[in-house]
């Protein structure tokens, strides 16, 4: 199976399925010297692991991580860095019914048809538990940036028709993790919180948007022409399970605006170049302004449902499929870290690009 490796010089590779031994990532290309805190590494874990509230799935992990390389007395060498996450609350019973069957909407399917040798358990590689390695990678380039000034912050913005109508400027974003929707405006966090009981109650799914800011990132990061800032961005997001769309700056609503209305003009503040708006979204020409990076990512409802439904087996014929186990009913409380964690493996690998590219002129 290839496509399991992600970045340029900040590089990292996941391994490990949903019901195996466990999951972890192989990062390659991160600095030596770099004194790592463990406890931030595991803080970002626990804001993704499973079982936190009563709005996401009950199984109990407590991804805590082994350190198998690339560290000595609590620094980077520079080599490899191996981290490992045990699975420890697998329940396999809970997929045998669909170990010949096709979960709607799901990656069952596909899988079969690609790799023959399907891992059904959980859904194997394709499911969301592969997202922990990332976190764990993210958070030690979250660390890195924070030394460089980059803070990188995401919440929930929508839960199926709920939504945020605030501009993220006018937000306090310090107030994400006082819900367990985190979503920082709290009067619609408890909207949010009860439609997503009462979707799970009726045994369904719904979707949402999360939404991310990017602030303190240097002008000059991203490569022209295929490997623009936000291209990766976009692909780094559009590659977590259940992600549906993304967008950055003014995105799909720049369409409905002249450009006399969206060119951000240019402005000398106290002989610091920079816009008086930011349409752009912190990007002109796929590489960094220096003005705040914002983007949306939106997440479908997950496949998995407690409701009967049509589908086919390995045979093609129809059957019918109840979801079992333990899944989310909605994502995106969950998904808030994984976006800041991708968020931050893109801009430190082209932060190092930048270095690099300095050291050639």
């Amino acid at each position: 199976m290839a496509g399991n490796t992600f970045g340029k010089l900040f590089k990292i590779t996941t391994f490990g399925e949903s019901h195996g031994r466990g999951i972890g990532v192989i990062i390659d290309g991160c600095p030596a010297g770099i004194e790592l805190d463990r406890a931030y590494i595991q803080s970002q874990l626990n804001r993704r692991k499973p079982g936190q509230s009563a709005i996401v799935t009950q199984r109990k992990e407590a991804d805590e991580f082994d350190i198998l390389s690339g560290v000595f007395e609590g620094k980077t060498t520079g080599t490899p860095i191996t981290l490992f996450i045990a699975n420890t609350n697998q329940k396999t019973k809970d997929y045998s019914h669909i170990q010949d069957r096709f979960r709607p909407s799901h990656a069952d399917f596909t899988y079969s048809q690609k790799y023959i040798n399907r891992d059904y358990r959980g859904g194997g590689r394709s499911s969301a538990r592969e997202t922990a390695a990332r976190v764990a990678a993210g958070a030690i380039a979250q660390q890195i940036l924070a030394q460089k000034g980059i803070q990188i912050t995401a919440y929930v913005s929508q839960v199926g028709p709920l939504s945020i109508r605030s501009d993220y400027k006018s937000l306090d974003l310090s107030l994400v993790e006082k819900t367990p929707v985190r979503c920082p405006d709290l009067a619609i966090a408890k909207e949010m919180e009860a439609y997503i009981k009462a979707i799970k109650k009726e045994g369904d799914t719904t979707g949402g948007v999360v939404s991310c800011v990017i602030k303190g990132c240097p002008v000059g990061l991203g490569e022209p022409v295929f490997d623009r800032l936000h291209a990766e961005l976009g692909k780094a997001m559009l590659s977590i399970n259940a992600c549906k769309g993304f967008q950055y700056g003014s995105g799909f609503e720049g369409v409905s605006m002249r450009g006399s209305e969206h060119n951000d003009p240019f402005v000398n503040d106290n002989g610091r170049i920079k816009t008086s708006s930011n349409h752009s979204g912190g990007i002109q020409g796929g590489i960094s302004n220096g003005m705040d990076i914002y983007f949306q990512t939106a997440f479908k409802p997950v496949a998995t449902i407690m409701r009967d439904q049509q589908s086919v087996d390995l045979k093609g014929e129809v059957v019918t499929i109840t979801g079992r186990g333990r899944h989310d009913p909605c994502v995106v409380p969950r998904a808030v870290p994984i976006v800041e964690g991708m968020a931050a493996l893109v801009l430190l690998d082209y932060y190092l690009l930048a270095m690099t590219d300095r050291l050639k002129v």
